[in-house]
């Protein structure tokens, strides 16, 4: 009979280590810090790359002006060894993204890049006087100005196409 009780102690002590790790996790679950939102990005300073890719590109390099406070810069950078390309990301007041790609290289292959395989509609808009194609059908919906001193302009991103429309409407070479 004294074997049978040491079996019963061990299946007793072996439930309750599993129940005290139970409790340890839950505390830990209950109490380590866990957030699904997304992170939120980084302002970034863009000035010195603007200042560096107008000196350097083939073409007039386009970045926005006046836009509110509400938009936010979050990636640039100028790659003068792939085709002049400039790239400027924002976060728009709605938490999407809205960039600016332009690049001298060949147009068919840099909107698909840039759109990340949006196709061209029968949809265009005037907008600063010229005419903008819509793209859609990719990853992100695009605006694209082409053929312009030597470059195609892309304004794309997973913002609406009214957000793509009020970045190319601040875009300035100057």
């Amino acid at each position: 009979m004294a074997g049978s009780n040491g079996k019963q102690k061990t299946v007793r002590d072996m439930i309750l280590s599993l129940g005290l790790i139970g409790i340890a996790a839950a505390v830990i679950y209950l109490f380590v810090p866990h957030d699904d939102h997304a992170p939120d990005l980084k302002r970034v300073d863009y000035r010195v790359e603007l200042l560096t890719a107008r000196r350097a590109a083939s073409y007039p390099v386009a970045a926005p002006e006046g836009l509110p406070q509400s938009w936010k810069a979050t990636s640039v950078r100028f790659q003068g060894d792939k085709y002049d390309a400039w790239h400027l990301g924002f976060q728009d007041p709605d938490g999407e993204y809205v960039a600016v790609e332009q690049s001298a290289q060949k147009r068919a292959d840099f909107i698909d890049e840039a759109s990340q395989g949006a196709h061209a509609t029968k949809v265009t808009e005037k907008i600063g006087g010229r005419t903008w194609t819509r793209y859609t059908g990719g990853r992100y919906d695009a605006l694209v100005l082409e053929g312009t001193k030597g470059s195609t302009t892309v304004v794309t991103g997973t913002a609406s196409f009214a957000r793509l429309t009020t970045m190319a409407q601040a875009l300035k070479t100057s």
